[in-house]
């Protein structure tokens, strides 16, 4: 079956050349103007992938990212922006998208993440990796996409679960931000490592107990990034 892309922009112009350049690439296309829309067409659409432009009347892409990950939607989102600032940017990651262009771009740039956010997706099920990881106090269980720490339940974004996994499959071993790049976001061209940071700061928040000294994730200096397996002591276990 084809997938369903739901794209969301109230520029006509732009509508027009996403849809028809999906529709060549064998993807079913819905278009809607204003982010209120998007809510009318999940039950009856029911979209694998949204492409939603930042500004919209009504409601804009920050709201609707928002309230779908609320719902507990995880439906991927590909998020478009006409700023420059990478504050919007990286807005729009904060609030649950799991990736962003900047217009003008390319249409075949666009599908080409589209592809790689779907192949990461369908990867997933029939994985022969290991299914559970347990690091530290660290709990990752890779079928059922839960993450514990100390047994309590950890929520992480679709997004900041499959870089938690990456990480897991390569521990103790320094990754650089391209790396992780393509390996959690399957960039095969040169991608914008920010992506990078910003989850990696926001995985921090939810797992670690001190962020300034993360005892996981650790920082290494002009290189990338590692997740550590910490020593326990008796103070950790008590």
């Amino acid at each position: 079956m084809k997938k369903k892309i739901l794209v969301v922009d109230d520029e006509p112009s732009i509508s027009m050349l996403i849809e028809f350049n999906l529709k060549l690439a064998g993807y079913e296309v819905r278009c809607v103007h204003d982010g209120e829309a998007v809510f009318d067409m999940l039950k009856p659409f029911r979209p694998d992938l949204i492409v939603l432009d930042l500004m919209l009347p009504k409601m804009d892409g920050i709201e609707v990212c928002r309230e779908l990950r609320k719902q507990n939607n995880a439906v991927p989102i590909v998020m478009l922006t006409a700023l420059q600032d990478v504050s919007d940017k990286i807005a729009g990651l904060d609030n649950g998208a799991d990736d962003y262009m900047t217009k003008p771009f390319s249409p075949q740039e666009l599908i080409s993440r589209i592809q790689a956010i779907f192949r990461r997706v369908q990867s997933l099920p029939g994985s022969t990796e290991e299914s559970t990881y347990e690091i530290g106090l660290l709990t990752v269980k890779a079928e059922q996409r839960e993450v514990l720490i100390e047994d309590k339940p950890i929520e992480l974004t679709p997004k900041e679960f499959e870089l938690l996994l990456f990480l897991c499959r390569h521990r103790g071993k320094v990754l650089s931000r391209q790396q992780l790049l393509h390996g959690v976001w399957d960039y095969h061209f040169l991608g914008d490592t920010r992506i990078v940071d910003v989850h990696i700061s926001h995985l921090r928040d939810k797992i670690e107990k001190n962020t300034r000294t993360p005892e996981y994730i650790t920082t290494v200096r002009n290189v990338g990034y590692k997740l550590n397996i910490p020593q326990m002591n008796d103070s950790s276990l008590a």
